[in-house]
């Protein structure tokens, strides 16, 4: 046991090494691409060759959001939900200051993802800060519409009579 201790420390100390790294990112694939703000009627009808784009309306009551979060907001849309894009016609995201400037656990985002023939998910997340509550929600939805979409594939084809 003891000589087992050793040895890691002795590797973690070690002069050329240093702790193993997570695995890099891959580059932004179209499944992982940041959601649009709006998609155009004629485009919906036709569909697109470079895979679907799905429009995310973002809106924010009493508190503006700057660009930087938007896109921020987007962009983590598109890596929880790129890979139910095909399911997936519209996400809205509102973001509330439920308490308004007294402060406290009062930052309320609401997201809800509208799927194909199925019915619409809804998920809220309160924190004290904006980052936290957008990344709790965005956390719950991925899990609802995963669970959601599975649902849906293991009802059987046909109804046996």
């Amino acid at each position: 046991m003891r000589l087992r201790g050793s040895s890691t420390a002795a590797r973690r100390s070690s002069p050329g090494g240093s702790a193993p790294r997570a695995r890099p990112r891959k580059p932004n694939s179209a499944k992982r691409s940041p959601f649009t703000s709006r998609r155009p009627k004629a485009e919906k009808r036709e569909g697109s060759a470079a895979g679907p784009q799905i429009p995310a309306y973002i809106r924010a009551a009493q508190r503006g959001l700057g660009p930087e979060d938007r896109d921020r907001i987007r962009r983590k849309l598109g890596i929880k939900l790129g890979k139910f894009a095909n399911s997936i016609e519209r996400v809205s995201v509102r973001i509330e200051d439920v308490n308004g400037p007294r402060g406290g656990v009062d930052q309320l985002c609401r997201i809800k993802v509208v799927l194909r023939g199925l019915p619409s998910v809804v998920v809220e997340s309160r924190d004290a800060s904006l980052n936290a509550a957008v990344d709790g929600a965005l956390g719950s939805v991925e899990r609802t519409v995963r669970r959601t979409l599975q649902r849906r594939r293991m009802k059987p084809l046909r109804r046996v009579a």
